[in-house]
């Protein structure tokens, strides 16, 4: 626990294994309660390598999709008593030592979400970020940042907490099984007002991170378009859109 609250950590996991036991060494044990690591069918061993290593594991019946992954990792964090969830890819894509800042920004009462974000400390590059994909980032914020009135240094991490409440009020069961499934949730978080913080946090590129392919990083980007158009329309037009919906389905609810 950290400050009497009941810390989570999520990992969404496909083709893990590889990278999974470095991840784990780096999570701080001392203060996370809980670990839960849902496999969306991978064809090799992160099953297996998350059991031996004591994490409790759910598998998907099928592979359903990124998006659809995190909705089953944030559904069994809030069934466990979560006051803060973090989400961390099991990739080691991310920085695990991060957890406890992320946690205390959510905690501070200041924040309800904590993002890393890979730009603000300007090594994105040279730490091996694919160059389509940063100009791709940094075209797309841009693009959000002016349509929606936020400074976020980014809007396509990985790594985020939350607080209980958010993943209470926001309903992700409206939201897309894809990998849109982010942004999604972030353009949520900005739609019902909850305060949003980031740090920096250093991330790596190696061939065993579960980096998506650039026509999907495509399909992705049309994807953050739409969701932004949706987001505008429900918020000036008053456009019933089911993701910005507060009557929508959520994870708490069956």
């Amino acid at each position: 626990m950290l400050n009497g609250k009941h810390l989570v950590v999520v990992m969404p996991a496909y083709n893990a294994a590889q990278t999974l036991k470095q991840t784990w060494d780096e999570i701080p044990h001392d203060y996370v309660d809980d670990v839960i690591l849902v496999d969306d069918c991978s064809v090799d061993t992160t099953v297996e390598v998350a059991e031996n290593l004591g994490i409790t594991t759910i598998i998907q019946a099928a592979n359903r999709g990124y998006g659809a992954n995190q909705k089953r990792c944030y559904k069994e964090a809030l069934r466990l008593g979560a006051d803060v969830i973090i989400m961390l890819h099991p990739d080691y894509q991310y920085s695990p030592r991060l957890i406890l800042t992320m946690a205390t920004l959510v905690l501070s009462g200041h924040y309800d979400v904590a993002l890393g974000s890979r730009i603000l400390g300007g090594h994105s590059l040279s730490n091996g970020m694919p160059f389509y994909k940063y100009f791709s980032n940094r075209v797309l914020t841009l693009i959000q940042n002016l349509s929606l009135g936020a400074k976020l240094s980014e809007y396509h991490t990985g790594y985020r907490a939350f607080s209980r409440e958010v993943l209470e009020t926001l309903p992700l069961e409206e939201n897309s099984d894809d990998f849109v499934f982010d942004n999604e949730m972030l353009l949520q978080c900005l739609f019902f007002n909850f305060q949003i913080g980031e740090i920096s946090c250093p991330t790596r590129y190696f061939p065993t991170s579960s980096n998506i392919s650039f026509r999907r990083s495509v399909k992705y980007g049309f994807g953050v378009l739409i969701t932004t158009s949706r987001y505008l329309v429900s918020k000036y037009l008053n456009v019933n859109v089911a993701i910005f919906n507060q009557n929508g389905r959520r994870l708490n609810k069956d």
